[in-house]
């Protein structure tokens, strides 16, 4: 089964202007992770659901949706 949470975290980033450089470093992993998550080629660790969240203004809920 195939999230569609790096979909929405490629559009929430894009939307609010970040880079996929900048996201890494405001969550403290790597470009290549992030660039992972938004090919759905990987999923963010749980631990930074919320951390995500927060900084796109959005509930948790809404990555996944």
């Amino acid at each position: 089964m195939i999230l569609p949470i790096g979909k929405n975290i490629k559009e929430l980033r894009t939307s609010s202007g970040l880079t996929q450089r900048a996201l890494a470093a405001s969550l403290k992993v790597s470009v290549q992770a992030v660039s992972k998550w938004e090919q759905e080629r990987s999923y963010p660790d749980v631990t930074l659901l919320p951390h995500i969240a927060k900084l796109f203004s959005v509930t948790i809920d809404r990555l996944f949706d």
